[in-house]
């Protein structure tokens, strides 16, 4: 084992008696490996302020599996409360940060085994980083998913109505009233926020990468049923442990993680997996790109939709119904039977077992059932969870609707047959003005703006933009253009949440305005809404050349985003471009800023050796 470097022999007396001092070690346990709980509490964030209870458990259970466990946290940053501000600059930077420091401290303890406790955005992809560059046994189980909400007058709410809600008061469609209680209510619980944003779409990938059990990404923080998850999981790292197998590396194989972008294509989930995804790829030595996603988008069918996109008729779902209606098993055992041969069901995972083989165990549809009531919270919820006083008396929306006979879980996930396109919900786009690549979710998009031209209006900052949009700047048939945002020039490529929800919260707004960015957008965006265009605008890329009044063309189905300029006129303007001072001189955002690279490689940081 790792550990018999830090436990083994007379001359690591000192390291014993430190270990002792802990409290987590007796000389009755030098026989069993150490297990990293690697926990990311932070009180501030919803999504993560339950998770000291879940950590202590997940310690409990591992001691009780046979392991030596020891408890340290990462840190977090809340992209919902650092939205809007220079506080968004440091999210995307946490990533790499927390990567180091799970690495540190893999390295420095000589860890046998690593347990993740993550839930949010940053979190998850950091550790997952660390696991491949670290490559010791690991198994990731988040905190789960947040409940949707309720309003007074009973529409189901969540985050991203909040952020529409601020636009809608701008625009006198609200009175003060409504929007306090859309603020009381959209947030009840503890958990990852209740749609599919970021946060949610990795915790989902994760069972389709192979390093999650099935159920992580949908069984609910509030639920008791995740405690039977945590306490599994803790059981299966000890045998990991002991086993030394699976490796993260034996398991974030190409194959494994075109499994996680073909799920991410089927639900529609955030746009910044592309960018996680990659960086992942690059920790555990795979060749993988932005070409190869969007050829993998061609051929996977949308049969999921999520909040914040909407269904047919305008219907909106939320992860607790996604769950009912089956969960990630079920989304992709109807890829199974739909799409034979489309994903790589002999990929191993931390089961133990192969990605068909928890499949066709999981998938409630292969034994003839249709919806599933387990992993829902009810009017108990759990001991491990936390949720204020507008948390609904009866537990998790979703079931109110099965009793009343109101779910259709053959619409909230589809079949092939049915699905909502036969291409994914995200692509890549290219052309004069995104030559190296940018992202769209196009599960978001609605039908009448996949193909549209318009005027640019251009601001250098989101701060900038959010003041334009609800200050009545944007027109209807503008395009949007927010750059010097990108992983340098912003630096941290800030998510573009709030003038998103600007402009889809304002009625003249929401089906005449696109927006581009070098940036990033949140898991909640929805809308004609174009990210990570690249090269960015702060390394010479095109977005950066533009002008007011440039004509952009958009034409998402087929992967094309550019402006009408000629080559000529394009190569003048570049030569009267000067590169923009730096925004930080000092401090770790000016590190951040030296090192990284594209978004369309996942915005890693790279030096040189």
């Amino acid at each position: 084992m790792r550990s018999d470097l830090i436990k083994r022999g007379i001359e690591r007396a000192p390291h014993r008696s430190l270990l002792k001092g802990t409290g987590n070690f007796t000389d009755a346990d030098i026989d069993k490996p150490f297990i990293a709980v690697c926990n990311s509490f932070v009180e501030i964030i919803p999504g993560h302020t339950h998770l000291d209870k879940v950590g202590y458990y997940i310690k409990e259970a591992v001691r009780e599996a046979g392991g030596v466990p020891f408890i340290f946290n990462t840190i977090g940053v809340d992209d919902g409360i650092a939205m809007g501000h220079a506080g968004m600059k440091y999210s995307l930077s946490s990533r790499e940060l927390i990567a180091d420091c799970v690495e540190t401290m893999l390295e420095a303890h000589r860890f046998d085994a690593m347990i993740c406790i993550p839930n949010c955005d940053k979190i998850v992809p950091g550790m997952m980083m660390a696991a491949a560059r670290c490559n010791i046994p690991a198994l990731f189980v988040s905190g789960g998913p947040m409940e949707a909400g309720k309003t007074s007058d009973g529409k189901t709410v969540d985050l991203i109505t909040a952020f529409y809600a601020v636009s809608q008061r701008t625009a006198g469609l609200l009175d003060d009233a409504t929007v306090i209680d859309v603020e009381n209510n959209a947030c009840p619980t503890c958990g990852s926020c209740s749609g599919m944003f970021t946060a949610n779409s990795m915790n989902c990938l994760a069972e389709a990468l192979g390093v999650a059990l099935p159920g992580n990404g949908t069984i609910l923080a509030t639920s008791e049923d995740r405690k039977a998850l945590y306490a599994t999981a803790a059981q299966r790292i000890v045998a990991m442990a002991k086993a030394d197998s699976p490796k993260p590396r034996d398991i974030m194989t190409r194959q494994a993680f075109e499994n996680a972008m073909i799920l991410d294509m089927a639900m529609g989930g955030s746009t910044n997996t592309v960018l996680h995804i990659l960086a992942i790829a690059y920790e555990a030595g795979v060749s993988f790109t932005m070409k190869d996603i969007d050829a993998l988008s061609k051929k996977t069918p949308n049969i999921c939709k999520l909040a914040p996109s909407a269904g047919d008729n305008g219907k909106v779902y939320h992860i607790e119904d996604c769950h009912a209606a089956g969960g990630i098993m079920t989304i992709l055992g109807e890829l199974v039977r739909g799409k034979p041969g489309l994903l790589h069901e002999a990929c191993i995972t931390v089961t133990g077992k192969t990605l068909g083989q928890n499949i066709a165990e999981n998938d409630i549809r292969v034994r003839g059932e249709k919806i599933r009531t387990d992993g829902l919270s009810t009017a108990t919820r759990s001991e491990l969870s936390r949720y204020t006083d507008h948390a609904t008396e009866g537990g998790a929306l979703v079931l109110s609707l099965i009793q009343n006979n109101a779910f259709d879980p053959a619409d909230c996930i589809r079949t092939v047959a049915s699905a909502y396109s036969q291409e994914g919900g995200l692509s890549i786009l290219y052309g004069n003005l995104a030559e190296e690549g940018a992202v769209v979710k196009t599960a978001g998009v609605d039908k009448n703006m996949l193909v549209m031209s318009g005027p640019a209006i251009i601001f250098e900052s989101q701060e900038e933009a959010c003041e334009g949009i609800l200050g009545g700047k944007v027109k209807p048939g503008h395009i949007v253009v927010i750059r010097h945002e990108g992983p340098k020039g912003g630096p941290g490529m800030q998510e573009m949440l709030a003038p998103t929800s600007y402009i889809k919260g304002n009625p003249e707004l929401a089906s005449t305005v696109a927006l581009i960015t070098d940036g990033r957008f949140s898991g909640g965006t929805a809308g004609a809404c174009i990210g990570h265009v690249s090269p960015e605008a702060a390394c010479g890329g095109v977005i950066g050349l533009l002008k007011e009044g440039d004509v952009i063309d958009l034409d998402i189905p087929g992967r094309k985003l550019a402006v009408r300029l000629s080559d000529a006129e394009l190569a003048e303007r570049r030569k009267q471009w000067q590169p923009p001072a730096p925004r930080f001189k000092t401090g770790c955002m000016a590190k951040y800023a030296s090192l990284a690279t594209s978004a369309s490689t996942g915005a890693v940081l790279k030096w040189e050796s």
